[in-house]
């Protein structure tokens, strides 16, 4: 379709090779999407373009930017939100849903074990050496006991869709899961860009994740009104706006390590009346930046004398500290094993398959199929430090090569998945998309998982690489109840 026509045509649309979320193999709309494919047709390509100009400008006026470290133009981006939902059926995601409460129960029942008890090391079901060697393994939180034994508050697990449409989890984030402030406001702007859609087609909401996030939050703590502080490194940070942006919606104080103090094992904001007590505190900084007196001793984002208060049970810290050890990508591959452990069960959502490069095996068949191979390393996060070996040059190979056998606990490797796609809006019409999917679960006294997610969608034509900082962009992601 050529910018010059006004009418919107899908006779030319893809959908050869992948699974498309709107039209099935046989090219049948599927019937969650007919509704909005006939709003599509009857709007035209002049109209949905000026309503696309319109949530660029709003983004803009919300302050929806992000900066990519590695930058040197230090220009703030907004992270494209593509005004064609991605739209889910209320039976996939109540599936899902139910697979992703089993997956994060069984997680943190590993986080506590391996701080605790490591009766899962001792049955050898995980590799201890694999724990142990992990960058996010803390020695520091061993014999830790978190309120209502949860270490995991806050998880945002990446989900994707293969060629059969099922679901898979390509990896589970539960250390600062970011990205959820897009998703809240990317659905304000999806609301007055097609209020109409919302009644007809019965949208879940997600406008209440900020209500269950504080109630999750005071849960934690024994106090009727608790104080709850966000803790941000500042900002200079990619995620800043999120960060402002929760501490504004949860009504918690937005605050840097530099704001904090530490009296008698108790944490305090300064202000200009004096100090006050805080007793949650929501960090968006990694653990080893929190406080200099037990890790980093360089680091200048923390509160001396932090990680104490916690231990004395003085004030809440979510995420945990040292959950990120069930974030490593090495542990992964373990998750399915993990679940049958602790809960007797399958997994409800499958892995991806993954080539363990600590293990000798997998590191020969990585090695020798590097070109077919997606390799990650394992403390890596925002598309970097990955091969994508069939879009890669032989060079680029053997250099990752070298990398991998210099240190293989570092890197795993994955086939190539064809993420599912979805229609999005190109300068050359609608057409098909790379996407995942990023669902954000609260676990306080129980789990809770909004109706709703942040779509991550690749932009570039034939890219997979969804990541915001590696040119990916954002999508409204509909839950019907049906």
């Amino acid at each position: 379709m050529r910018n010059t026509l006004n009418k919107i045509s899908f006779s030319a649309y893809e959908t050869k090779g992948f699974h498309d979320e709107m039209i099935g193999e046989n090219g049948v709309v599927r019937p969650h999407y007919q509704l909005f494919r006939e709003r599509l047709i009857k709007m035209g390509w002049k109209k949905l373009k000026n309503l696309q100009h319109s949530t660029d400008r709003a983004q803009l006026s919300l302050g929806m930017t992000f900066n990519v470290y590695s930058d040197n133009e230090g220009v703030e981006r907004i992270l494209h939100l593509d005004i064609i939902p991605r739209i889910i059926s209320g039976k996939d995601w109540d599936s899902l849903e139910k697979g992703l409460v089993q997956r994060i129960i069984a997680l943190n029942l590993f986080i506590d074990d391996i701080y605790n008890d490591q009766k899962i090391l001792k049955d050898k079901i995980v590799p201890k050496e694999l724990v142990y060697s992990s960058a996010t393994f803390l020695n520091q939180c061993v014999g830790l006991k978190p309120p209502e034994k949860v270490w995991c508050h806050i998880t945002g697990s990446d989900i994707i869709r293969d060629n059969d449409g099922r679901f898979y989890v390509l990896e589970d984030n539960l250390r600062c899961p970011s990205g959820v402030s897009y998703m809240l406001e990317n659905r304000e702007i999806l609301k007055r860009t097609f209020p109409e859609l919302f009644e007809k087609l019965k949208v879940r909401t997600v406008y209440n994740y900020p209500h269950i996030l504080r109630d999750m939050l005071e849960s934690l703590t024994p106090k009727q009104e608790a104080s709850i502080a966000v803790l941000t490194p500042g900002m200079y940070n990619s995620a800043y706006f999120e960060h402002a942006y929760l501490a504004q919606q949860l009504g918690a104080e937005l605050v840097e390590g530099r704001d904090l103090v530490v009296k008698n094992d108790f944490v305090y904001m300064i202000t200009t009346k004096g100090l006050k007590k805080i007793d949650v505190i929501y960090k968006r900084i990694d653990d080893d930046f929190i406080d200099p007196s037990v890790f980093r001793k360089d680091s200048y984002l923390g509160t001396p004398g932090l990680f104490n208060a916690y231990r004395k049970g003085n004030v809440v810290l979510a995420n945990a500290p040292g959950t990120g050890v069930a974030d490593d990508k090495a542990i992964y591959p373990y998750v399915p094993k993990i679940i049958k452990y602790y809960l007797g069960e399958e997994a409800l959502l499958p892995n991806v398959n993954t080539y363990i490069c600590a293990e000798d095996s997998d590191l020969k068949y990585v090695v020798e199929n590097i070109h077919h191979l997606v390799v990650k390393q394992t403390d890596a996060s925002g598309g970097y430090g990955m091969l994508i070996g069939p879009k890669s040059t032989k060079e680029e190979q053997k250099k990752f090569i070298r990398k991998i056998k210099s240190n293989p606990r570092n890197y795993i490797a994955q086939p190539m998945i064809n993420l599912s796609r979805v229609p999005t809006l190109t300068d050359k019409g609608i057409e098909g998309r790379h996407v995942d999917l990023r669902p954000y679960a609260l676990y306080g006294k129980e789990i809770k998982i909004v109706p709703g997610a942040l779509t991550r969608v690749a932009l570039k034509k034939g890219s997979i690489v969804v990541n915001s900082s590696q040119g990916g962009g954002s999508k409204d992601t509909w839950v019907l109840d049906n």
